[in-house]
């Protein structure tokens, strides 16, 4: 069995391959290609920690895998990363360990953002401004990934704390010099200023509401993985002329869509909106992300592949 550590992994992702492999993985999934059970989830209650179990398997192909992402926000007092993670990819036709991916988490922080990015293109933004609720690792990934798919001039963030949202400024204005990065004090003042909207906290309470939005918004909701947690107003879903959902089922339950049950009847999963183009739409849309067990098993194998084995 090879094992990949995150310095090996890093050097491995193309961004522009990874949101391809993102579009493949959705595509795959929505055709009924792959067997992706529901997440499992375990709550460290003592230290609000939080831990998510995902697989997947493509039919046909070589590998299945498993992956463990875990969220323990109190790391913040302690130095340490709030995020971890690792991943297993096994033959599919023996069942053997190939490869360990020690990725502290880091490859599916780059697979959640990548998915989001590809959105925006199949939808074909042309926003030179994006606004990112989050001031954590996953809003910088979604800077990076949407810079490279969108000619962005201005990235306005929305932090918990003054503290956070500051230092992940500086981070992005290093990481991405040409583009003007500015703090918002609510999320409402991102709204006024973005028609591209990405949330990604782990908030159990709406942080924007409909009467926030613009006409011709969209918003990717990536924060909402488990039951009770909520970034958007129920109100927005309604209002939204396209929902999308990674997927359907997992987002009925772990989504957006839970706190808005009524709209999933016309949720159009990402991998079926990509197989049917269609022009820009000029009201709102939101999708809906919950991160899923095929995404994992493609940048796995491409991470594998790209290792030089």
């Amino acid at each position: 069995m090879r094992i990949l550590n995150l310095p090996e992994i890093r050097p491995t992702l193309a961004y522009p391959e990874v949101i391809h492999r993102m579009r493949d993985a959705l595509i795959a999934n929505s055709r009924g290609e792959c067997d992706t059970p529901t997440p499992m989830h375990l709550d460290i209650a003592p230290v609000a920690g939080e831990v998510h179990i995902k697989s997947s398997y493509r039919r046909g192909g070589r590998y299945f895998a498993l992956k463990i992402a875990s969220t323990f926000p109190q790391n913040l007092t302690r130095g340490l990363p709030t995020g971890n993670g690792m991943m297993l990819l096994a033959s599919a036709e023996t069942g053997e360990p190939v490869a360990f991916l020690a990725d502290a988490g880091h490859l599916t922080d780059v697979r959640t953002a990548a998915v989001a990015a590809m959105v925006a293109r199949e939808l074909h933004r042309t926003d030179t401004a994006i606004g990112i609720l989050g001031a954590g690792v996953q809003a910088r990934l979604q800077a990076q990934m949407h810079a490279e798919v969108l000619d962005l001039h201005t990235i306005w963030i929305c932090g918990r704390t003054p503290e956070r949202a500051a230092e992940c400024r500086s981070d992005l204005q290093a990481l991405l010099p040409r583009t003007e990065v500015l703090l918002a004090d609510s999320p409402a003042r991102v709204a006024s200023e973005c028609r591209l909207i990405v949330t990604c906290t782990a908030s159990r309470q709406p942080l924007l509401s409909d009467a926030d939005l613009k006409p011709g918004t969209h918003i990717s909701a990536v924060g909402s993985d488990s039951p009770g947690k909520q970034e958007l107003d129920p109100g927005i879903l309604r209002r939204a002329a396209l929902l999308l959902a990674d997927s359907r089922r997992q987002c009925e339950k772990l989504g957006e869509l839970q706190h808005a049950p009524e709209t999933w009847e016309r949720a159009v999963e990402i991998g079926t909106f990509c197989e049917r183009p269609q022009p820009r739409h000029d009201g709102l849309t939101v999708c809906d992300f919950t991160g899923l067990g095929v995404e994992d098993l493609y940048i796995a194998e491409y991470c594998y592949e790209r290792s030089g084995f």
